[in-house]
């Protein structure tokens, strides 16, 4: 099974954009420095900053509305967290209706200012998630132009067979957590899935959120120093190129998310697509990672 929608090598993630304290023109100018690499698609979601991320994003895109037909959109929705911009809500919890959907992808569209998502993913897997709601939901917003792709981000195997089975078209993606800390995704069938459905999952959170560089546990030393090792072996800048290399050495082509607002950061990101491992040095770091070597 494939599809037509294609990830840059790289994707741009902006969960953090509140936190960067920047201009509209900034902003600008770190969405133009992403697409000037060669990174196009740009990665959101409804809740990010508290529903202000994608505001933030929308302000700086209109000043430069030509450069939406260069980028591809991504959003996802599904969660509805207890923030105080929504009293109402007592408790963090999913939502996964058709008319939640529905309604997050037109408040997205709206923030963003744009009158289509590239891609839109389901955030987490819902326990009360009903595939053919869903299913109902992803045809109408493609009926009617506001989504051209679907995919979900956080999902099982089984989750994400699920809904496949019920949709007119294919996901696209899967957006899962990998990182030499995280090994989940490798093991439990997740990538397995990806790669016999011929679709690049994105990779969130490759480095850890920086624990890998900062932890004081048995797990992030052991990786830091074997991490350290491959750098200087390859010729690496730092250890996040070398970190990004094995995660996209993976068959099933992750694409890692740069959450980075600082462009020597996404520069070095972007040029890791030149450092080549092996697979001995690739297996050192995972063995770092568990503390064991494999069987």
């Amino acid at each position: 099974m494939t599809s037509a929608f294609q990830l840059s090598d790289f994707v741009a993630g902006f969960w953090r954009m509140t936190d960067w304290n920047m201009s509209p023109q900034q902003r600008l100018s770190l969405v133009q420095h992403y697409l000037d690499l060669g990174v196009t698609s740009m990665d959101h979601a409804d809740i990010y900053g508290q529903y202000q991320c994608e505001a933030q994003f929308g302000e700086a895109l209109a000043l430069a509305p030509a450069l939406r037909q260069r980028m591809q959109l991504i959003s996802k929705c599904g969660i509805k967290p207890a923030f105080d911009c929504h009293p109402e809500r007592y408790i963090n919890h999913y939502d996964t209706s058709a008319r939640h959907i529905i309604e997050s992808v037109e408040q997205s569209l709206t923030r963003l200012g744009t009158d289509y998502l590239d891609l839109l993913l389901i955030h987490r897997p819902d326990p009360l998630m009903d595939a053919d709601e869903v299913a109902l939901a992803f045809d109408r917003l493609r009926q009617t132009g506001k989504v051209l792709h679907f995919g979900v981000s956080n999902f099982g195997p089984a989750q994400f067979q699920l809904l496949q089975s019920r949709l007119s078209t294919p996901l696209v993606t899967n957006q899962l957590e990998i990182s030499p800390q995280r090994l989940t995704s490798l093991h439990d069938g997740s990538l397995d899935l990806c790669q016999q459905q011929r679709i690049s999952p994105m990779a969130w959170s490759s480095l850890g959120g920086g624990n890998i560089f900062t932890g004081t546990d048995e797990q992030s030393q052991r990786l830091r120093q074997t991490l350290a090792r491959i750098t200087a072996e390859v010729g690496a800048q730092d250890m996040s190129q070398v970190i990004y290399a094995w995660v996209r050495m993976l068959p099933s082509r992750p694409v890692p998310i740069i959450g980075s607002g600082n462009m020597a950061r996404i520069g070095a990101a972007v040029a890791s697509t030149r450092i080549e491992l092996d697979r001995q040095q690739w297996f050192s770091i995972w063995q770092a990672s568990t503390g064991h070597s494999v069987p």
